[in-house]
């Protein structure tokens, strides 16, 4: 028995768009079960809607975070294999069937991680997309840490974790991920089990966005190498390589060089895979998108390094539970 799980709040504008894509699935689950954190914008009616076609269960529990409403999912779900998605995405149709497959293939694996795709309707959406998401053929699918938009587990690995961290408000999906693959060894990769969703539609949005990423890294303890190299590299190598240029010889200035190609050279590379993805945006769209997309890396960049202290301050002031050791 396979059940389908979500979080949702507040999604009345684009829940349809989940709902239809489960209706569509080559593989129904065989249940679905819906925490609403207590959305006030008709979410709700619009999900009773659907009471009749699909095999649907809904619980509310106003103010539970995403983690403490996955985790009441998990308990109420009668499957042994449980498959996650969330509101604001498309599931492809052929989603459920792909991403549950290893798992029924192999009784020993315990975690199988899809795959998500943006679906940009502006310039900007298309060059974040760029930016920000990997393409399938970027990815070790034996290092991969899957989003909870797009992944499968069994229903006894999640509870003998405790689940996903209820006290963590941001990033929480990371560290199921590394604590399931702790206990359960490593995951499957299934790049076809695809979900498509809308990246974020201006910079404001985009910023607000990873600068809680980052302070969800803060108060978990998460990626402290990657975030140092990132304050390195603006405040030591950037002006390091001004002042030498300036004191030894100008050509090394021509390292501001590479870094420019660096910004650019994997966003251009998945630019066109993302254009496909948006057939009503002009091709001529792609120049606005390679305008943006210093500007998108350089905003991404100073959200985190924002935000990552902010986590920790909140990390030495509540000490939460080391997940590492957490059940």
């Amino acid at each position: 028995m396979i059940s389908l799980i979500a979080t949702v709040l507040n999604e009345g504008d684009n829940i349809h768009q989940l709902f239809d894509s489960i209706r569509a699935q080559t593989r129904r689950p065989d249940e679905i079960v819906i925490v609403d954190g207590g959305s006030a914008d008709g979410t709700l009616a619009i999900m009773r809607g659907y009471v009749e076609e699909l095999p649907l269960r809904i619980f509310v529990e106003a103010g539970c975070n995403i983690s403490r409403g996955r985790n009441r999912a998990i308990a109420e779900a009668k499957g042994e294999i449980i498959a996650v998605t969330d509101a604001g995405v498309r599931l492809r149709e052929d989603w459920l069937e792909k991403i549950a497959a290893p798992l029924l293939a192999q009784p020993d694996l315990k975690a199988v991680g899809g795959f998500f795709l943006a679906a940009p309707k502006t310039a900007f959406e298309a060059a974040l997309g760029a930016t920000t998401l990997p393409l399938a053929r970027e990815i070790d699918g034996a290092s991969f840490l899957p989003s909870s938009r797009s992944i499968a587990f069994r229903k006894a690995a999640a509870q003998a974790i405790g689940g996903y961290p209820e006290w963590l408000d941001f990033c929480e999906d990371l560290v199921f991920d590394l604590r399931l693959r702790e206990r359960g060894g490593p995951f499957a990769f299934a790049p076809d089990a695809v979900v498509y969703f809308r990246p974020r539609s201006s910079l404001r949005q985009f910023f607000r966005q990873y600068y809680l990423y980052a302070r969800g890294d803060g108060k978990a303890n998460l990626w402290f190498k990657r975030h140092l190299i990132r304050y390195l590299t603006y405040f030591a190598l950037t002006p390091g390589i001004f002042v030498a240029g300036a004191l030894i010889h100008p050509a090394l200035w021509l390292l501001y060089l590479i870094g420019v190609i660096e910004y650019l050279y994997l966003p251009c590379r998945r630019l066109p895979d993302v254009m496909r993805r948006a057939p009503k945006l002009s091709w001529h769209v792609w120049l606005i998108c390679i305008v943006m997309i210093p500007l998108i890396r350089f905003t991404g960049d100073l959200a985190k390094m924002i935000g990552y202290p902010v986590g920790w301050r909140w990390r030495l002031a509540q000490r939460p539970p080391d997940w590492r050791g957490a059940e």
